[in-house]
């Protein structure tokens, strides 16, 4: 995630629980330890860090003064899998997967499914959008924010759902945006929109660029 204001990227290094920072002619170093794990990385409309942190299960939010508030940690009394990506809408409402990754066997998971969610910009109402993903990782929308995109990584495609007035997901418009099945990136993982509406989807391979139709334009072959 690009940092406009200090000219830096921010990414995680989830194993080792650290927030990692590059800084062009500068290089790599360590931005924060003791991450909980987090994984998937966005601002909110005041510039707030919202992350997805795996270990503790939970999307928070970290406030002006460094203090963290809990966005999301269970639905109906359940707690979430292992949320793993997170993109805030214009009108601050806050999105995001709760896939299972390869669970430790001293792990008991609370969840029958894997979901993607909503929450209202006053953190008040959590809706479960969609359940039926085999994988739900990586989520982004489209420049007008009409469109949600959420890669199903273990099917190895990428769905387009069109959006509702209310911020919910018009399911008769569900469909496959992209497969990537037999493709060199391997599993879809990460995924960004450009203000032209090309998806930059990331994978073992490399990274995806498909238009707004869903064409393949080209791949960036990272090693």
């Amino acid at each position: 995630m690009w940092w406009k204001e200090g000219s830096y990227l921010l990414f995680s290094d989830i194993n080792a629980s650290k927030r990692m920072k590059y800084t062009p002619g500068q290089g790599v170093s360590v931005f924060k330890e003791h991450t909980n794990q987090a994984n998937g990385l966005t601002r909110d409309l005041q510039g707030r860090l919202v992350a997805c942190e795996g270990e503790t299960r939970r999307v928070t939010r970290q406030e002006a003064d460094g203090s963290i508030t809990v966005i999301a940690n269970s639905f109906q009394g359940q707690r979430f899998n292992r949320p793993n990506d997170v993109v805030v809408k214009s009108d601050g409402s806050i999105y995001f997967t709760d896939p299972w990754t390869t669970p430790d066997i001293r792990q008991q998971w609370d969840m029958t499914f894997m979901g993607v969610y909503r929450v209202s910009p006053d953190l008040g109402t959590m809706t479960l959008l969609v359940g039926d993903f085999l994988l739900p990782n990586g989520v982004a929308f489209s420049p007008d924010e009409s469109v949600l995109y959420i890669n199903d990584s273990s099917r190895r495609h990428i769905r387009a759902f069109a959006l509702a007035p209310n911020g919910t997901l018009a399911r008769q418009t569900d469909r496959v945006f992209a497969d990537l099945s037999g493709s060199e990136p391997g599993v879809p993982d990460g995924m960004k929109v450009d203000i032209a509406g090309n998806v930059y989807c990331g994978g073992s391979g490399g990274i995806y660029i498909l238009d707004p139709k869903g064409k393949k334009l080209g791949r960036i072959v990272h090693g």
